[in-house]
């Protein structure tokens, strides 16, 4: 204790000058706020410098942590990719009625437009694959269109999304027949026209083609009822069919072989020369 006094005593003018700069120090930040910024910022840059030395090699040691969870990401993001459903795959088409495996062609939608009043479609199949103009074109939903001319690889087949289609088509419970039409009006709609005011309809009633159809076979699927008319000038009734299909996004497609329509045509035109 002695010696702790005794260095006191000797040091005492330098002891205090300290004190009293210390205490100056003190005053002269408190009091000027542009010395007092200028300590600060010092404080930091050292304090900023360390912290980020510390972070720097804490994110160097978690480095291994980090890559092992990025990787557990990564392979969960493969795994869901893998196992996601292809939108695009073939949905497997029921069987139809009267047509064998071997009268169905696969064929994809290349192009599809749906925007005018006359609107096509080009499928990647053509006369080498056996198409021919007038086959049904159709999907696991409902019908699509008729070829209408043929290459040796492609397509080109009338959309039922066209002011000039003109199918056959009924309805599935009573089997009153009428001719399906297409106003141009939206993509989602089609018409059922010329249909005797004797048929028993009502709103969801399904639509389907009809047996008089050369062309497609019979109770293939098209859509629903949505509204029922009376036409003023024919008296019949005309209806809005809202269809199946989403002729905005077609993908695979079946063609439909008719290997009786040459005959059922030169049967017909006999009969009228006659």
């Amino acid at each position: 204790m002695q010696q702790i006094f005794n260095f006191i005593f000797k040091n005492s003018n330098r002891l205090l000058f300290l004190l009293l700069l210390g205490i100056s120090l003190a005053l002269t930040i408190q009091s000027h706020s542009f010395h007092r910024s200028k300590i600060i910022s010092s404080a930091n840059f050292l304090s900023g410098g360390v912290y980020e030395k510390v972070n720097n090699i804490n994110e160097y040691l978690n480095l291994r942590t980090q890559n092992d969870a990025l990787a557990l990401e990564n392979a969960n993001l493969k795994s869901l990719l893998f196992n996601k459903k292809d939108t695009t795959q073939i949905k497997k088409l029921d069987s139809l009625k009267g047509v064998k495996p071997s009268d169905i062609i696969v064929s994809k939608v290349i192009h599809n437009s749906y925007n005018v009043y006359e609107n096509y479609l080009t499928l990647n199949s053509g006369q080498l694959q056996g198409v021919k103009p007038d086959m049904g074109v159709i999907n696991s939903l409902g019908i699509v269109g008729i070829v209408d001319n043929t290459s040796a690889h492609y397509a080109t087949v009338i959309s039922i999304l066209n002011k000039k289609s003109l199918i056959n088509a009924k309805i599935k419970k009573s089997d009153h027949f009428g001719s399906l039409t297409w106003d141009g009006k939206s993509t989602g709609y089609v018409q059922l026209i010329d249909v005797p005011r004797l048929a028993t309809i009502r709103k969801g009633d399904t639509i389907v083609t009809g047996g008089q159809s050369v062309i497609f076979p019979e109770n293939i699927n098209i859509g629903t009822i949505e509204r029922i008319y009376t036409d003023e000038e024919t008296h019949y009734y005309k209806i809005e069919v809202k269809l199946f299909n989403d002729m905005t996004n077609l993908g695979h497609v079946y063609i439909i072989k008719s290997k009786n329509r040459e005959e059922l045509i030169n049967l017909e035109k006999r009969e009228k020369d006659e």
